[in-house]
């Protein structure tokens, strides 16, 4: 299936968090995020080379998860095609008041009940005071704090059907399935999408709970493979937890550290973030069971908390 290029690119995440004092110190000391705004229960943080208002919103909430994802469409009509298709789909919520520094949104979720807005309507950032770049094209000054991660990356959910969900990706948001993995009884397990040139923007992984709607990770890149190897230590060193990693992943290669933010959330810290995909009849890769076996690129094994470990997490 060819890209659309109707959305433009993935533009931002809202996490829950039961502990919303100890995440915020994570995403800003740690990630080196920085604050712009806060609403209610709400606080905006946004990475240092995103154009647009935020890139995270973390939100207290009585458990932690995914509450939806955010995508920005190419144009108003643009816009306007992706919401024909998505009701046409019957999965379409409805419009309603964009966040900060964003126009009219529509809500809608995949099959497995993630919700996603779409919209167009951007308000650009601009930095003033210590936040002001020396470089114009630069969309904020460097914050030199943690990891001082580049920009929300991907988001990758769990979900009961992949590649159903996969399928509502690709017809009503004009997404492209760039790998994918196939079981032995032919099942696609996992399926990795994306909507212009970087390799994946969203990941569905099959939930091995059976549950629907939970949240697998979020991902941050960084500018450099060394980057993550000091954010290993500085994890280390600052109490958070690491599940996985630092190591390289077989699909799409990407090198990465695996650990769990304070409010239970899985976070990614990726280098290179994803490869470019520049072939306009891009074939999906599928890996087989047996191949997915011998664990990652260079030859560590898959750790089990990565088919078990969700948001929120599943009642007993």
């Amino acid at each position: 299936m060819p890209l659309l290029h109707d959305i433009a690119h993935l533009a931002n995440a809202e996490l829950l968090t039961p502990e919303p004092e100890k995440s915020l110190w994570f995403f800003t000391q740690i990630l080196g995020l920085t604050e712009n705004g806060n609403s209610g229960d709400s606080v905006y943080l946004r990475t240092w080379d995103d154009y647009e208002q935020y890139s995270l919103k973390l939100t207290a909430a009585k458990t932690s998860g995914l509450r939806r994802t955010g995508l920005r469409a190419a144009s108003e009509d643009a816009l306007k095609r992706r919401v024909a298709d998505v009701e046409a789909a019957g999965l379409g919520i409805g419009w309603q008041e964009g966040d900060l520094g964003i126009g009219p949104t529509y809500l809608c979720r995949d099959p497995d009940g993630h919700e996603i807005e779409l919209y167009f309507e951007s308000e650009w950032f601009r930095p003033t005071g210590e936040l002001k770049p020396s470089l114009k094209n630069q969309a904020q000054a460097f914050p030199g704090r943690g990891v001082s991660v580049r920009r929300l990356d991907h988001v990758n959910y769990l979900a009961a059907d992949s590649n159903a969900n996969g399928d509502f990706i690709a017809g009503a948001l004009g997404a492209r399935v760039t790998e994918q993995i196939r079981q032995d009884d032919g099942t696609i397990s996992a399926q990795w999408l994306h909507f212009a040139q970087k390799s994946y923007d969203l990941v569905y992984t099959n939930d091995w709970t059976g549950s629907r709607g939970r949240l697998h990770h979020i991902a941050f890149a960084t500018d450099t493979r060394e980057d993550i190897l000091k954010a290993a230590d500085l994890c280390l060193d600052r109490g958070v937890f690491i599940e996985t990693g630092p190591h390289k992943h077989a699909i799409q290669q990407t090198f990465f550290l695996y650990v769990y933010e304070p409010g239970g959330n899985r976070i990614e810290l990726c280098n290179p973030a994803a490869r470019l995909v520049f072939a306009p009849d891009w074939a999906p890769i599928t890996w087989t069971q047996a191949e997915r076996a011998k664990g990652q690129a260079w030859g560590l094994k898959t750790i089990e908390s990565f088919h078990t470990h969700g948001t929120p997490p599943v009642q007993e």
